[in-house]
């Protein structure tokens, strides 16, 4: 179950970075796949969290043992969600200014 876990947030990061990218196509912002990278950052912390809760403590995995305290695991979803807030500012104050300059 943890490789099948770690494979599913490996294939999810992978799926949040690609939409990201591909969030802006002809100067314009695809809303529904940009929508959609956060999701798929999101359930990338879920399944980071869930194995947290699952193993840490385990011995199976020494990053995992680390989170062996609610608060540490609460921080894997604090952490989430600020990337996926930084990630927010950055596109619309940063990238949306810039492709309408250039539009």
């Amino acid at each position: 179950m943890l490789y099948l876990l770690i494979a599913a947030a490996a294939i999810f990061f992978i799926m949040h970075v690609v939409l990201l990218f591909t969030s802006f196509r002809n100067a314009q912002l695809a809303k529904r796949r940009y929508f959609y990278s956060h999701l798929t950052l999101w359930i990338t912390g879920g399944a980071v969290f869930l194995m947290a809760l699952l193993y840490s403590g385990d011995g199976e995995s020494g990053f995992l043992d680390y989170f062996n305290t609610a608060y540490k695991r609460a921080l894997i979803i604090v952490f989430t969600l600020a990337l996926s807030l930084a990630a927010h500012l950055l596109v619309r104050f940063v990238a949306l200014p810039l492709m309408a300059k250039r539009a």
